[in-house]
């Protein structure tokens, strides 16, 4: 299930326990709730991750471009 999905799980089983006076159903939605949370943090630290290793692999790689080195390597690979 996916976080969104598991929030808002959690957050019908919290009301649900509410209505009917179910502490342990109430606590059930609470907790389902928490990870719904926690998997959508989790699934915005990897995107942010992963942009960062993009950002920073262009960079390398536009830095080697710039260095006589890295033009001859290039070169070298455009020709076959």
């Amino acid at each position: 299930m996916t976080a969104i999905g598991r929030k808002i799980k959690g957050k019908l089983k919290k009301a649900e326990g509410k209505l009917t006076g179910d502490k342990v159903r109430e606590a059930q939605g609470s907790v389902e709730d928490a990870a719904g949370s926690v998997g959508m943090k989790a699934k915005g630290i990897v995107a942010k991750a992963k942009m960062k290793a993009k950002t920073m692999k262009a960079k390398i790689k536009a830095k080697v471009a710039s260095t006589k080195v890295g033009r001859k390597a290039m070169a070298a690979k455009r020709t076959p």
